[in-house]
């Protein structure tokens, strides 16, 4: 089976490409440093240095004797994206230079992923908009005109729903209105730009599957937290990329790190703020499960990828008491909410479809947050506490 990994480089695609190659799947990651390079534009915080994606990809195969092909490339350029279905593309490294094959399988994680960066200003709003449409676009154009067969697995977002006063399906709702009844997506209402370009996103699949009979699943993620995998733990180098500021950084990771550093959490007003969560060897086994059980042609197929629910105030006070525990003084800062957003709301996910495949959740124990405090405690001299806050408004 070969699989194709769109954004490789990054903090779920790299993870993703060592899984599926170490369960046998011929893997080939694109990705074109945009979050790397990122960090250094805006001055953000790594919590360790990285080897390129290309000698990632050869201390994986020294370890494990298996393949990952890369290629360095910006997927807005539709021919490159076109070249991985026709056998034209060049990659920058691999074992078998020979063109592994239409991909059966498409991940697309090849994203802008920061709600922040979107609205740091109008430059980095068109960056966002730009990039993850045209990619997205690029894709379904591809798979239309060379493999309508490949199954695409797109990486949304739950924030794509925004806080809607009702339950939240799994991405449809049925309509009954003046005696007729239809079923749509369920409504969007992002809170960012994007999370608009997330639903725009669901949008162009949908089209693509409702016009030419494509094989969607869209997987609707909550915030993911964790660092280590099973395949990480082969070699440190092999670890994935982990920021903790404000720009880039997941919640829970960056609680951890604000609390190694002795540096007051970070809590927007009351701190009410409800969400999914799911530990990143969640994310592992959802797309997995998705790819053996992959949508069925002409559907678009939608889970909500979440684990269990907490609010803002309930990770950070988590945190406090597991951090206090292992001897740090962790404070808490109640700081004046800079995102336009409710702090009190009703959230109410539906997210058993992904359960009903077999994933078998990890939750969120102290533990679990022990684990992350001891690989976070390791890198405390690379923690830099003037990029945590930038107080990015909207």
């Amino acid at each position: 089976m070969h699989l194709l990994i769109l954004g490789g480089d990054g903090y779920l695609g790299w993870p993703t490409a060592m899984y599926f190659s170490q369960r046998g799947y011929e893997v080939t990651v694109v990705d074109n440093y945009f979050r790397r390079n990122s960090c250094i534009e805006l001055d953000v915080g790594m919590l360790y240095a990285l080897p390129s994606l290309i000698e990632r990809a050869k201390i994986w195969y020294e370890h494990t004797g298996k393949e990952i092909k890369v290629v360095i490339g910006d997927l807005t350029d539709a021919e490159l994206m076109r070249s991985l279905f026709t056998g034209r593309v060049e990659y920058s490294w691999a074992v078998d230079i020979k063109f592994t094959g239409i991909p059966e399988t498409v991940v697309h994680y090849a994203e802008q992923p920061s709600a922040p960066y979107s609205l740091f200003n109008y430059k980095y709003a068109n960056i966002t908009i730009a990039n993850n449409l045209l990619v997205t676009n690029n894709l379904m154009f591809a798979v239309r005109d060379f493999s309508r067969g490949t199954h695409v697995i797109k990486l949304g977002t739950m924030g794509e729903y925004g806080t809607p006063n009702i339950d939240i399906e799994e991405g449809w709702l049925e309509v009954k209105h003046k005696g007729r009844k239809d079923r749509f997506l369920f409504p969007r209402q992002a809170s960012s730009l994007y999370h608009t370009t997330k639903i725009m996103d669901t949008d162009l699949m949908w089209f693509g599957v409702r016009m030419w009979d494509l094989c969607v699943t869209d997987l609707m993620q909550g915030p993911v937290y964790g660092i280590e995998t099973e395949e990480s733990r082969i070699d440190d180098r092999l670890k994935t990329i982990f920021n903790y500021d404000e720009i880039f950084g997941t919640i829970i990771n960056r609680f951890i790190v604000q609390a190694v550093a002795d540096y007051p959490l970070t809590v927007y007003g009351s701190g009410g703020q409800t969400r999914g969560y799911l530990n990143i060897k969640d994310t592992l086994q959802c797309v997995l499960l998705s790819e053996k059980n992959p949508a069925a042609k002409g559907e678009l197929r939608i889970f909500n990828q979440i684990m269990e629910t907490f609010s803002v105030i309930e990770l950070a006070e988590m945190t406090r008491r597991v951090g206090r525990n292992l001897g740090f003084g962790v404070q808490i800062n109640h700081l004046e909410n800079p995102r336009k957003e409710a702090e009190e709301h009703y959230y109410n996910p539906t997210y058993q479809g992904l359960q009903d495949l077999g994933v078998k959740p990890h939750c969120l124990t102290d533990e679990v947050m022990e684990r992350m405090f001891a690989v976070v405690g390791r890198h405390k001299d690379n923690i830099r506490k003037d990029v945590i806050f930038r107080g990015v408004k909207w």
